[in-house]
């Protein structure tokens, strides 16, 4: 594991065997800890990689979590209480450390002990990464702005900028330009083809385009009308390009994999959309058996292990076979973020309930009650995340941690609401940060500091 996480993960692993010298008498831990808010902090973000059988760091997050919230309330130091506020709001390993790098190091410029070649190494870092990533925006925005996809289908979203965005927080390092510009790619196809289903086909128009999509026949068009045979052709072709790509380079032929994986999607819509025409509200357990395939994760991480792995192993193939746990686990979490951030605009927009709701006219539950034990749910499906980041596993670390980002990424979008549909300041501000503006410092002029590149894709 090569990641800020590993010195906490490594402490998550020693405390379950020596942390009872902390305890008293009665089996508590010491008030005497308390004394220390920066230990307990740290004891705090290490008790979120826990697994189902680490008990003892479940008691520790407890404890932690209560004195922490103590803390803040009493305010006693104004620094340290914003960084106990904002771990309280998102543990580190939650977080997408792309973002975390660009925050860290506008705090860390303030401190104290700050080390100014340190500080300097960081600046020019962050900054000759930028100019890559916009290359990579450059790209995809011709490929856009190519399909003419905007102008044929007036109805569908276009969150060009948010996705690539997205891209970033899921693989930030500079060789995977390629990476970054597909996954955009098939964001934006998964966009369109959800604004099918959501918002302006038929049901019979619906059936139709599930059974092309199953059949992966490009006789299946005729029977389309003209703005589906557009999706249906795109997506076709997408996912015929890249396997053959996969098959001239490495020897494997992978359609039938990634045709899977898109006829499973659209049928997972397809499901909702005939429940939403009939007004039926499942049970959460019918819901999320459904919904952990609709939220599209499992076409974005197949899509990204045949993007980043070289060589494929058959190993690995006949995991595929059927979605691998991390699969499951990273498609469970981000579909439950994503239903707390935007089950509100999406049911305004005309679609079906999602697990709050459910939950809600299962049990008579209020809706407060409700969103907090979807964070239950969120909390006990990292513990199993978790377990299998460090199982043994076919799968090279470079997707392991695709699918972990994917899942953080879903934590920043939505932590206040809608951030995809609806930007908000927090989106903007990020997309900002990270893709417009550069860091100043010593070594760069102040008219360099506050310009703004040129991202012309003409």
């Amino acid at each position: 594991m090569s990641s800020p996480y590993v010195a906490v993960r490594f402490q998550s692993l020693i405390i379950e065997g020596v942390f009872n010298i902390f305890k008293d008498e009665r089996g508590k831990f010491k008030a005497c800890l308390c004394e220390e808010t920066k230990g307990i902090l740290s004891l705090y973000e290490a008790s979120f990689l826990l697994t189902e059988s680490e008990n003892m760091l479940e008691e520790l997050r407890n404890f932690a979590t209560k004195h922490l919230q103590e803390y803040v309330k009493q305010n006693k130091d104004k620094t340290l209480s914003a960084m106990v506020t904002y771990a309280l709001e998102l543990p580190l390993h939650w977080r997408v450390i792309k973002f975390e790098t660009r925050r860290f190091i506008d705090k860390y410029r303030s401190r104290e002990d700050m080390n100014p070649i340190l500080l300097m190494l960081a600046e020019m870092d962050f900054n000759m990464v930028q100019p890559i990533h916009q290359e990579d925006l450059k790209q995809v925005s011709r490929w856009w702005k190519n399909t003419r996809l905007g102008e044929n289908l007036t109805f569908a979203r276009d969150r060009l900028m948010e996705l690539f965005f997205w891209s970033i927080g899921m693989i930030d390092q500079p060789q995977f330009g390629c990476c970054r510009i597909n996954l955009t790619r098939v964001g934006s196809l998964i966009t369109i083809v959800d604004d099918v289903y959501d918002v302006y086909g038929t049901l019979d128009e619906l059936k139709l385009f599930t059974d092309a999509i199953e059949r992966w026949d490009i006789n299946a068009m005729d029977q389309l009308p003209d703005y589906m045979k557009i999706c249906f052709l795109i997506v076709y072709n997408f996912v015929n390009e890249m396997a053959f790509d996969l098959l001239k380079e490495q020897g494997f032929h992978i359609i039938r994999y990634l045709k899977k994986a898109w006829s499973d999607l659209c049928k997972s819509y397809l499901l909702e959309a005939k429940w939403y025409y009939n007004g039926y509200i499942p049970s959460l357990k019918v819901y999320l058996e459904n919904a952990w395939i609709s939220i599209a994760a499992p076409v974005i991480l197949m899509h990204a292990y045949f993007m980043v792995t070289n060589p494929i192993t058959k190993e690995a193939l006949d995991c595929l076979e059927e979605y691998p746990k991390i699969f499951y686990w990273s498609s469970m979490i981000l579909r439950l973020t994503d239903d707390l951030g935007t089950s509100a605009n999406e049911l305004k927009r005309g679609d079906v309930p999602k697990s709050i709701q459910c939950y809600m006219n299962e049990t008579g539950a209020s809706e407060k009650d409700a969103r907090e034990y979807v964070k239950s749910l969120i909390s006990t499906a990292w513990k199993k995340l978790n377990e299998e980041r460090v199982a043994s596993s076919p799968f090279c670390q470079t997707f392991i941690e695709i699918a972990m980002n994917l899942v953080r990424m879903g934590h920043f979008m939505y932590q206040y609401g809608d951030g995809f549909d609806v930007a908000d300041r927090e989106t903007k501000d990020s997309i900002l940060s990270l893709l417009i503006q550069p860091i100043p410092h010593s070594g760069m002029s102040s008219g360099n500091s506050n310009t703004t590149p040129n991202l012309n894709v003409n």
